[in-house]
């Protein structure tokens, strides 16, 4: 579709012969005067005016303001007599993009045209890169690109526009928040609140005060009325951390609010409070099982799991250590004002043998470490914390591997993660699948991982 340009002037042969000049190449209408142009700027959507600065005895400057005040302005572009100059230039300090003098060079005019609707084109396509990039920070500090980080991601991004409920399981330090997180940041209302609540960290009476507020009075020590949780997250995310620490009562109050009328009431009160709230749940208890104990309602669990996204373990995933080291490293060297350290091989050997009982939050607590304590500008084994240096020493996954720096000298994280699966085909005769398990990861990951070794055609060599 052509853009569209709506020309106003007072004058008949100027507008006419505008508009028979340029509607071979745009969709152009016109108007005599600023009503006029007030009507069509109404009714359609216009790319951009090309107006007289002085329409009989209407000022054109009001039709500029009017214009440039639209939800999705047009850009406009001024008209004058050499005599008006310093009107024009005042138009274009208030928005307008340019003007001509009159008479007009059609040429040069339709050039000017055509700049500036490659300018506002521009403009668009950098506005959307960062709408996109605002959207992408829902996902990038999930780090890794693992099968099962593979799996996670596409459940965020599938289940993020919906109004679904979330059950994210998963043990700790596995990034839950982050997942949920990301989930509000993809969803339709990612500029209103994410409000989070952390359940284990409160006894039952505060909890439910917590989430749902309290009235005057209700009881010992509530001397003023309390919003609750669910009210300040109206129209946003609330996420409800260790869901499976809740009490009976309170569980009965959240299926309430989790029900058709999405309603609740404060502690010591009776008016119902409706909220508009996606809930987004999670855990690191099986809630199946407590189900079947008679410690989790079975409604509840089945209204919370809608959608059920598990967050795996690292040591289920740990091809994506190197990433998340580098993250680490680079974000604690620049919160501490310190150059970027490299990690030695045998450093980073450590780090792949580890199990990480603690997760994606043990690993970037040692890095932290790492950064913090290390004087020189290489992490080196005797820098890793020693429960996690003893902990890997003469034994563990890939306990024989040997590490040879890139030939520059500088650590090599893809020459690294290379000998690292030479080293484990090695070890087991050239069994992949036991390979794949020895290094922590899926076959498919293997494969194709071989196939990179085989063929390095992404300028890291090998």
């Amino acid at each position: 579709m052509n853009p569209t340009i709506l020309i106003v002037d007072d004058e008949k042969h100027t507008r006419e012969g505008l508009r028979t000049s340029l509607e071979d190449t745009f969709e152009v209408y016109i108007a005599a005067d600023i009503g006029g142009a007030f009507s069509v700027l109404e009714r359609e959507t216009v790319d951009l005016v090309l107006t007289d600065l002085r329409l009989g005895g209407e000022d054109g400057m009001s039709l500029v303001e009017k214009a440039l005040a639209l939800p999705h302005p047009p850009i406009v572009i001024m008209m004058t007599a050499y005599g008006s100059v310093d009107a024009a230039v005042e138009a274009m300090k208030r928005g307008a993009y340019d003007f001509v003098t009159k008479p007009l060079n059609i040429d040069r005019l339709e050039i000017l045209i055509q700049r500036a609707l490659r300018s506002r084109k521009v403009e668009k396509e950098v506005v959307e890169l960062k709408q996109q990039v605002e959207k992408k920070y829902g996902l990038e500090r999930l780090i890794g690109e693992s099968l099962p980080m593979d799996d996670a991601f596409n459940t965020i991004k599938q289940v993020a526009p919906t109004r679904a409920t979330v059950l994210i399981q998963g043990e700790s330090g596995t990034g839950k928040e982050l997942a949920a997180q990301a989930i509000h940041a993809l969803s339709g209302r990612p500029k209103q609140k994410f409000v989070a609540v952390h359940c284990a960290a409160l006894s039952a009476q505060l909890l439910e005060s917590e989430l749902f507020g309290h009235e005057r009075g209700a009881f010992t020590g509530a001397v003023d009325k309390r919003i609750g949780r669910f009210e300040q997250a109206n129209g946003g995310t609330i996420f409800l951390d260790e869901i499976g620490e809740i009490d009976q009562a309170t569980q009965v109050k959240l299926l309430r609010v989790l029900g058709e009328d999405r309603s609740f009431e404060r502690v010591g009160g009776n008016a119902p409070i409706k909220v508009d709230v996606r809930l987004v749940a999670a855990t690191n208890k099986d809630l199946a099982k407590l189900v079947s104990e008679g410690k989790f309602r079975d409604d509840l669990y089945f209204r919370l799991s809608v959608v059920q996204l598990t967050m795996p373990p690292l040591r289920q995933r740990k091809e994506d250590i190197p990433l998340l080291v580098q993250a680490f490293l680079k974000q604690f060297a620049e919160e501490n004002n310190k150059p970027v350290p490299e990690m030695s091989p045998e450093a980073m050997e450590a780090l792949l043998r580890y199990d990480w009982p603690g997760n994606v939050r043990k690993l970037r607590n040692v890095i932290e470490n790492c950064v913090v304590m290390t004087t020189g500008l290489k992490i080196g084994l005797r820098n890793i914390p020693p429960e996690v240096r003893e902990a890997t020493e003469g034994g563990g996954t890939l306990a024989s591997a040997k590490f040879i720096p890139a030939k520059s000298g500088r650590f090599n994280l893809h020459e690294t993660e290379h000998r690292l699966i030479l080293q484990a085909l090695e070890d087991t005769g050239g069994n992949v699948t036991q390979a794949a398990k020895k290094l922590g990861i899926s076959r498919r990951t293997l494969h194709r991982k071989i196939n990179e070794i085989k063929t390095p055609n992404d300028g890291h060599g090998n």
